[in-house]
């Protein structure tokens, strides 16, 4: 199916929905980086609250999102291999979806890299890959999912869609010696707020979440390329000796629970974004009052 086959598809199923339980009943959904980490948190909830999910990964993450599927999901969910810095590779996803589930209402564009590092240092070539796969990533993402809600939108007035993009407390203010990650962060809430401008009359909704840190998921307690390595190995917290010291450090700045940020609270943002229908072009912070808006 290529993608004009999938917008004639998706337009003349815009009624035609699995609607399981739950307060996404019949959303057809697709996560990026679904595989591992916030990922498969996020497509775990929105699966349990009704939502068809699509697992959209890299190929080697195969295995462990079938496994995910197998273990916690069900017929409801699927994967495709997906390189979200390839336009090729997103158009076929969101393809696959339409021609999988018929249709596609929620897009949540979540794969993304970090590597910390000065100025003076990060190599040119690591920043631009950064930004290829942050920025470039989410406005594939953006641009072919916007094509499928634009034609069901024109088929049925009365659907909506969504596009999400995980974005980051680092999108919101700027990280130390992690320059990188957060101006590809940075891009992305400016693309969130223009593409949301011009997609409004479609009924499309575009939103940014921006968590605080998932201290258990591999983008932190990776043993060799998480960020507490990194931000030790980067000077990033004056004084830090040890793994241990960074993550305390990190620990102390929540006001709430003295603990990280969860799938579960990113997941429910992304809910809330779905079900106000007077709210776009936002970033919403889930830190734990890390990160506080004016």
């Amino acid at each position: 199916m290529n993608i004009d086959e999938a917008k004639t598809y998706a337009a003349q199923n815009t009624l035609n929905r699995n609607f399981a339980p739950g307060r996404l009943s019949g959303k057809i959904t697709v996560v990026t980086g679904g595989a591992q980490g916030f990922g498969a948190g996020i497509a775990e909830y929105l699966y349990n609250e009704g939502a068809s999910v699509l697992i959209a990964d890299l190929p080697f993450q195969k295995d462990t999102a079938e496994k995910l599927i197998n273990d916690k999901l069900g017929d409801r969910a699927a994967f495709c291999p997906c390189d979200v810095s390839e336009e090729e590779s997103v158009k076929n996803a969101v393809c696959f979806c339409v021609e999988k589930f018929g249709g596609l209402d929620l897009f949540i564009s979540n794969a993304g890299i970090a590597k910390a590092g000065d100025i003076s240092t990060l190599d040119t070539e690591v920043f631009e890959r950064i930004a290829k796969i942050n920025y470039k990533g989410f406005y594939l993402c953006a641009k072919y999912a916007s094509i499928i809600m634009k034609a069901q939108n024109e088929a049925n007035g009365e659907l909506w869609g969504d596009i999400v993009q995980i974005n980051s407390k680092s999108g919101i203010v700027g990280s130390k010696a992690n320059f990188a990650y957060s101006s590809s962060k940075f891009a992305g809430i400016g693309l969130t707020q223009s593409l949301a401008l011009e997609l409004a009359q479609y009924r499309i909704k575009v939103n940014a979440v921006c968590p605080g840190n998932y201290y258990d998921g591999p983008l932190w307690s990776d043993p060799e390329k998480g960020l507490f390595v990194q931000y030790l190995n980067a000077g990033k917290v004056p004084g830090a000796k040890t793994v241990d010291d960074v993550k305390a450090f990190y620990l102390a700045k929540q006001p709430i629970n003295n603990r990280g940020c969860l799938p579960s609270d990113v997941a429910k943002a992304v809910i809330y974004c779905v079900e106000q229908q007077f709210e776009t072009g936002q970033a919403v912070p889930v830190t734990g009052g890390q990160v506080m808006l004016a």
